[in-house]
């Protein structure tokens, strides 16, 4: 009889270390803001911009954030409330 492997996830907690990457959209009066400065600065997470595409119209920044699980979703949070669109990364890898 085959077994078959299990993944064994061990529960999160707000401490457990967390790497998130992000889509970030500005409308046009948010484009000058320095929110991803902010976001290092207020909340223990370091940033990682991946990928940015900026014009007087849109802001698209894909943003990584590492750090303590809380901490992160404390900053997602928090760019929310400024009014930032904030979207996860959808990865996909092709093996090959």
């Amino acid at each position: 009889m085959a077994t078959k492997n299990k993944i064994v996830r061990k529960p999160t907690t707000p401490n457990s270390p967390e790497q998130t990457r992000l889509w970030l959209m500005y409308p046009p009066k948010l484009i000058k803001q320095p929110f991803i400065w902010e976001v290092g600065h207020k909340f223990k997470v370091v940033t990682n911009i991946r990928q940015a595409s900026v014009n007087d119209e849109i802001g698209i920044v894909c943003l990584e954030l590492d750090g303590k699980r809380a901490d992160v979703k404390a900053a997602i949070k928090w760019l929310e409330k400024q009014g930032v669109n904030v979207e996860p990364v959808e990865i996909s890898a092709i093996a090959g």
